[in-house]
Order: structure tokens, then sequence, then C-alpha cells
């Protein structure tokens, strides 16, 4: 569920306007997250890592309101309740598919309904997600690759404001772990103050003891 923004009171209502009309509104960054607590906490709780960080990741998601708007075929913006993780989930024959996770702040929760979405993904072929929903962050992880930059295919005939976050190979130096994180999203409604808060809360949550 969600509501709509009072557009003549939203601070950043000319903001929105201004870049809502570039043929590519969107824009992205790649840093490296500290992953060193996160990964020994996880293999501690006998936990999957993809899902502890990615229960990580959506629950900062959360707590940002900018991350939760998104904008409408009517070009209205929506401020979604709550935000759900929609992972791409890889196939033992190569492939990928799409998959719809909601969030729960509690982390087994997460973490066992998670799972059944992911043996549903990985039993199907399709490439349609259970839940089809703006109110979704659209994660990636390529753990074959330490990254410096990202790009995204798009098709700019549908209008989009999901973000879109992709996470690379966990490297190992000196016994500290890191790990690249591309984020992208819609200028007209995110900007760099915003991508800060959810890097800074990112991080926060994985350096949880």
């Amino acid at each position: 569920m969600g509501t709509y923004l009072d557009m003549d009171s939203w601070n950043r209502k000319e903001h929105f306007h201004f870049f809502n009309g570039f043929e590519e509104p969107f824009w992205g960054i790649t840093v490296d997250m500290d992953c060193t607590i996160a990964y020994q906490k996880a293999k501690e709780a006998n936990a999957s890592f993809f899902l502890w960080y990615l229960h990580k990741s959506i629950r900062a998601i959360n707590q940002i309101p900018e991350f939760k708007y998104r904008i409408d075929s009517e070009d209205r913006v929506v401020a979604h309740d709550t935000i759900g993780a929609s992972p791409t989930i890889n196939r033992p024959n190569g492939t990928f598919g799409f998959s719809y996770m909601d969030f729960y702040e509690d982390f087994v929760t997460f973490q066992k309904e998670a799972q059944k979405e992911i043996e549903r993904v990985q039993a199907a072929s399709d490439l349609i997600p259970a839940a089809n929903s703006d109110a979704v962050v659209h994660y990636s992880s390529l753990p074959w690759l330490k990254f410096t930059s990202f790009s995204h295919a798009r098709k700019f005939s549908i209008k989009d404001s999901i973000p879109k976050i992709s996470f690379g190979k966990m490297t190992d130096s000196m016994g500290n772990k890191t790990m690249p994180v591309s984020i992208h999203v819609h200028h007209g409604l995110v900007d760099g103050v915003h991508m800060g808060r959810y890097v800074e809360l990112f991080q926060q949550y994985l350096n949880e003891k």
C-alpha cells in the first residue's frame, strides 16, 4: 500500500519535474562495502551470506522515504509503506529467474520466506516474478566479478523508477572483506544526500555485532 505525495507541498517538486523529463533519468554509483563483520556473523548463524546482506540492504532501504517513492503511469509519485526485494536467482542450468521477497524486520523470518522463493524460482523456467509490483528494489548478484562500475539494460519506452542494486565479488585483504555494490536510482526521486544515507545505513547494519 502507498499514498500519493502532495506535489504542491513537496520540496523536491521542481527537481522531480526537471529530471523526470530526461530520456535517461537514472544515475548511479559503485562503492566498496566492508562486510568483514557481516560475513563472520552470517557464518556463525549458519545463514546464507547472500540473504544476510540482502536483508541488511532492504532493511536500510525501508528506512529512507525517498527510496520508497515510485512514479506511476500518470507521473504521480507514490510513497509506498514497505518495499520488498526482487533479486535475480541463479539456476543450476546457468540461467536465472526473477523473484519477489517480502521484507520482514526479523532476519529469521525473512530468510525462511526468502528460501521458499529461491526454491520456487530454481524449479521454474520463466522470468516473471510471483508479484508484479513496483514496491520493490531490483537486485542482482555477480559473485564472480569485482567490478568498479556498472550499467543496466534499459527499455526506454517503459517508464521505470525502481532502484537497481547489484552486488559483486567479495574479496579479502589482510582479513578485511569488501564487496562492490552498484546503486542506480531515478534522479527525480533520489539525490546524492539520500544515496549517502542509504550507503551509511547499509554499512551500519553490516557492522552490527
